[in-house]
């Protein structure tokens, strides 16, 4: 077993940032992910329910990883996203429909709104976003002519964790700190130097495996085997989506090459036919004319042997003349 929980599980991921009695951490968390800082910085977390149930009992439910609200009365959805998933973006949005009616006072309500947050931890790379190196995306809505925000109180922010290639001693910022304690925590035996001291060494401490109860170890081993599972199926399922797609190409490509070849070719035969034929035309064209020139030659006296000299014919067509 190695020293230190997957951050990546559902346990190791609340096990150090969802402790409603000490929110330091992700505190720490959003405030770089946001850029946070002097009196814009989160002070106070709150927790919140994290499954929000719709009006109608027909209509889906939400569960989030965690849910809180700030000393500002703004909301923070943190969800951690293990493994590709299509439709994500959307997903976020539909979740941020939640606590956008959970802010519907009953009553004489003007409809106005607090900050919403979205963050996206992701294990993935976004398919809009694989042309770019950035690993940060923060959208709002915007006015697309002017590119101007036409509203600012919606925030959709997609971290995408795997995009971080560095070393430790290539780290530039806190924010790519804490990427790489995501990226390497449990393959990691000890903490870090330039990590001590920082908050982050207190994620170390509450991921250590051998600090947990024994009750919690056991919860971790299922649901890491859950993680495991769920990261092969998706695996097996890309390589089987691989080999069909291959499959499929060749197939395909098969197909197209036969028919780009038939085309080819009869335009090739076509092609040559007529070189052919034209050869073929200028020689039976020649011959004729050879041999009217044999037969006016015959005709007037000359010796036979100069008549195959002059033409090329052989005797026995020139003597059937």
């Amino acid at each position: 077993m190695n020293r230190y929980i997957n951050p990546f599980t559902d346990f190791g991921f609340k096990k150090i940032f969802g402790d409603p009695d000490d929110t330091e951490l992700l505190r720490s968390l959003i405030n770089d992910i946001l850029g946070f800082e002097g009196k814009d910085k989160i002070e106070t977390i709150v927790f919140k329910n994290g499954e929000l149930l719709p009006d109608s009992p027909e209509d889906r439910k939400a569960i989030f990883d965690l849910y809180c609200t700030d000393e500002k009365g703004s909301e923070f959805i943190v969800e951690l996203q293990k493994v590709y998933q299509e439709h994500f973006q959307s997903r976020a949005l539909y979740y941020t429909s939640f606590p956008i009616q959970e802010q519907a006072i009953r009553g004489s309500w003007d409809f106005r709104l607090t900050p919403i947050y979205f963050i996206g931890l992701l294990n993935f790379q976004v398919d809009r976003f694989k042309n770019t190196s950035k690993y940060l995306h923060h959208g709002k809505i915007m006015e697309i002519d002017r590119k101007e925000i036409m509203y600012d109180n919606l925030n959709m922010i997609y971290l995408e964790i795997p995009k971080l290639q560095k070393s430790r001693e290539e780290l530039s910022n806190h924010l790519e700190w804490w990427l790489y304690m995501f990226q390497n925590l449990n393959r990691l035996e000890e903490i870090p130097p330039r990590f001590k001291g920082d908050v982050i060494e207190r994620a170390f401490n509450r991921a250590e495996f051998i600090k947990l109860p024994k009750e919690e170890q056991n919860k971790y081993h299922k649901n890491l085997k859950v993680y495991r599972d769920l990261i092969n199926s998706f695996s097996s399922a890309n390589k089987e989506g691989l080999k069909k797609g291959l499959e499929k190409g060749l197939k395909e490509g098969l197909k197209k090459g036969r028919e780009e070849g038939l085309k080819i070719g009869k335009k090739e035969g076509l092609k040559k036919g007529r070189e052919e034929g034209l050869e073929i035309g200028k020689k039976e064209g020649a011959n004729d004319k050879t041999i009217e020139i044999a037969k006016k030659l015959k005709k007037s006296g000359t010796d036979i042997d100069l008549i195959k000299s002059a033409t090329g014919l052989d005797i026995d067509i020139i003597e059937r003349l």
